[in-house]
């Protein structure tokens, strides 16, 4: 699917929130708009294959509601929510204290998952790389150009590395993947930090932007010696390989769900309030050093109270039941602290000062 896709989802049936036993048929005809609510939704690629499924499993148990969702990259998100364009939002970098100061109201980060940014190549018949942060920020500096550099044979001795040219894929679009991978270059590369930064859209000093986690993937899969980052779902579907990072504990960690849970753990006890929470570059021997929750937001005090229960019921289901689907799609499910704490988010949502979750 492409970054313009829809989700067509079905939502909880509003009967058995909305309404008290017996009311029945006379609810319906008080309100009409029941049988046509849509929830509209924009932003972040990274969680959109699990965002499918998750469509595809909703639909089958409450086919009579229906959400929009837009995958246009985590800066569309945070822009369409800012301007209530949308019902939600989503991100893969949570908001900053200047977007939240910003908005009408209070904005709620609500995580669904847990996933991993790769750094994923085309190399024929190349296994697995072992790739240190120092060769990372080389290489997307453009000042490691070749695959034969020496810097890369040394550390991965035994591999056919072919002597060609290295073609750095960045995205080209406002992106919470983006900001996870430079946030981690901000944090263990000096040059890097001193010569491009971290955020959403930053200026890459090399390269060809692609749109999209899988504009990104297009382009590496297309282009023989090409690197760059994507979401891991996105590197098992296009077929790609993807290295492993030496984190910080000094040992070469692959992504996958154990490794990315590892690094979730380091937050045992130190989770933030408003649940805006970095797993970049965490503690742990078997941390991997690219994971990332990522978040829907939603503004607390709702507009709308058929639209805003709607929306927790689903929110609620998403964070239990809908984290079953993830392993599947290499996302990892989030930690019994962190949906503890979403569950008292999700009970402070309003609409008209009155709670949209039952208890």
């Amino acid at each position: 699917m492409t970054s313009s896709s829809i989700i067509a989802l079905g939502l909880l049936a509003l009967v058995a929130g909305c309404q008290q036993p017996g009311e029945g048929d006379a609810a319906r005809s008080r309100s009409p708009s029941l049988d046509t609510l849509t929830l509209r939704g924009a932003g972040a690629t990274f969680p959109y294959p699990l965002y499918s499924k998750w469509a595809a499993e909703y639909q089958k148990l409450y086919p009579q509601r229906r959400l929009d969702y837009q995958s246009i990259g985590s800066g569309g998100g945070i822009r369409q929510i800012r301007e209530r364009t949308v019902d939600f939002g989503a991100s893969d970098v949570a908001m900053t204290d200047a977007e939240l100061a910003g908005t009408p109201g209070p904005i709620l980060h609500i995580p669904t998952t847990l996933g991993a940014v790769v750094i994923s190549y085309h190399l024929d018949a190349a296994p697995r790389l072992k790739l240190t942060p120092e060769l990372v920020a080389g290489i997307f500096l453009g000042e490691i150009l070749s695959w034969s550099d020496p810097r890369i044979a040394e550390l991965n001795r035994g591999s056919p590395l072919p002597d060609q040219p290295i073609t750095v894929s960045y995205r080209a679009d406002g992106s919470g993947t983006t900001a996870v991978f430079t946030e981690y270059l901000t944090k263990v590369s000096e040059p890097w930090r001193a010569r491009v930064g971290a955020g959403k859209s930053v200026r890459f000093p090399v390269g060809l932007g692609g749109k999209g986690n899988e504009g990104v993937a297009g382009q590496i899969k297309t282009t023989p010696g090409a690197i760059g980052y994507v979401e891991l779902a996105y590197a098992k579907q296009a077929g790609l390989a993807y290295a492993s990072l030496r984190n910080q504990a000094g040992r070469f960690i692959a992504p996958s769900l154990e490794s990315i849970t590892a690094a979730a753990a380091g937050l045992t006890g130190a989770l933030p309030a408003d649940l805006r929470a970095s797993l970049v570059d965490a503690p742990g021997d078997a941390a991997y050093p690219l994971s990332a929750f990522t978040y829907v937001l939603v503004y607390q005090a709702q507009d709308d109270a058929v639209k805003g229960r709607a929306l927790a019921d689903f929110l609620w289901w998403a964070v239990h039941d809908g984290q079953t689907f993830g392993a599947a799609l290499h996302y990892a499910p989030l930690p019994h602290e962190v949906v503890v704490s979403v569950e008292a988010r999700l009970h402070s949502l309003r609409a008209g000062g009155q709670p949209l979750l039952q208890d």
